[in-house]
């Protein structure tokens, strides 16, 4: 053996300078970011629930601070994360099902509709909630 190996002809995998950013990639680490927000997200409803049950001084600091500025942003942000994980969701069951969507004009088109249903769909909860 010379102790020279010859060079692997199999291709790289693509790196992050040279990779052609697009929206169905976007769309998949969202559908990630979005499942870990609603771990987290879990929680708060869980400590409602908790104060709920706790009595009337416990529940009045939890509805105290999800009344607040912040805690208005935090659960419109954990509405738009329910609806573009469970729309995400609803995407993968399809892809895997019945192999439907994976044109690449398809799949970003779809992945586009997703971040408008989740937004869209969360101002519409918001403002029906807030109407009544």
């Amino acid at each position: 053996m010379s102790g020279t190996n010859p060079a692997d002809p199999r291709p790289l995998s693509p790196h992050l300078g040279i990779w052609r950013y697009h929206a169905t990639m976007f769309a998949s680490i969202t559908h990630r970011f979005t499942g870990i927000g609603l771990y987290f997200g879990t929680f708060l409803i869980a400590a409602w629930l908790i104060g709920l049950a706790s009595g009337p001084e416990t529940y009045d600091i939890i509805e105290s601070v999800i009344a607040s500025i912040p805690g208005q942003v935090i659960l419109f942000a954990w509405t738009v994360a329910v609806l573009f994980h469970f729309a995400t969701g609803i995407r993968f069951l399809l892809w895997d099902g019945p192999h439907i969507g994976f044109d690449p004009k398809t799949a970003s088109a779809v992945s586009i509709f997703l971040y408008a249903f989740a937004v869209l769909g969360s101002v519409a909860i918001w403002a029906a909630v807030l109407w009544l």
